[in-house]
């Protein structure tokens, strides 16, 4: 009776999101953690990649898995749990970047980031430059990043998860309550607009 607790921790990593779900809503709290030990770094980078502070996005990391703990008693298990958790995570972005707009009038600040978590191939412009060479020069990818940060929150929003997280489009309109068609669109003029930004970073 002593050796199941002592074998408890290691047979967590072999269990599924839905085990581990149905045991931390039953109240078992190292069900959660094990899950929060799974996403943490994911929801982190999807929060930053959104506010662009490390301070701001670990809150926001944080305050996602309470509200996801909170809720939990709620999930109903219809979509995956890391579905469900950046939907919470995405929400808190939100709301803080609308505070931040609200105390900016609107406006970004795009001096605000140390480091620069690399876009990935697909919200670059195809063409002229490979988006892996393009991002292997610094200035270029901080050119990149700075263009990202220049989108409206929506559009930014749908070209982290997509591009950055590598979300599928059904999953994506799950987390910001979209339609799939709504997702395409503004991945669509998300693209056309950081072509307009960077057309000069591709001239030469």
């Amino acid at each position: 009776m002593t050796s199941s607790s002592a074998t408890a921790p290691a047979a967590a990593e072999d269990v599924t999101d839905i085990e581990l779900v149905t045991r931390a809503q039953g109240g078992d709290a190292r069900a959660f953690d094990a899950l929060v030990t799974k996403y943490r770094g994911r929801v982190y980078s999807m929060t930053y990649n959104l506010i662009q502070n490390e301070s701001d996005a670990w809150d926001l990391a944080q305050e996602a898995f309470i509200k996801a703990w909170r809720a939990l008693p709620s999930f109903k298990l219809d979509s995956s749990f890391y579905t469900w958790l950046y939907r919470i995570a995405h929400n808190c972005s939100y709301d803080m970047l609308r505070k931040r707009r609200i105390d900016s009038a609107g406006e970004f600040d795009d001096n605000r980031a140390d480091h620069h978590p690399d876009p990935t191939a697909e919200a670059i412009p195809h063409g002229h430059v490979r988006p892996d060479k393009a991002l292997s020069n610094a200035e270029l990818g901080g050119r990149i990043q700075a263009a990202i940060n220049q989108l409206s929150e929506d559009h930014r929003t749908v070209v982290v998860l997509r591009e950055v997280e590598g979300l599928q489009y059904d999953e994506i309109a799950k987390v910001t309550e979209t339609s799939i068609g709504t997702v395409m669109s503004r991945l669509f003029y998300a693209r056309k607009k950081l072509q307009e930004i960077l057309k000069d970073a591709y001239e030469h």
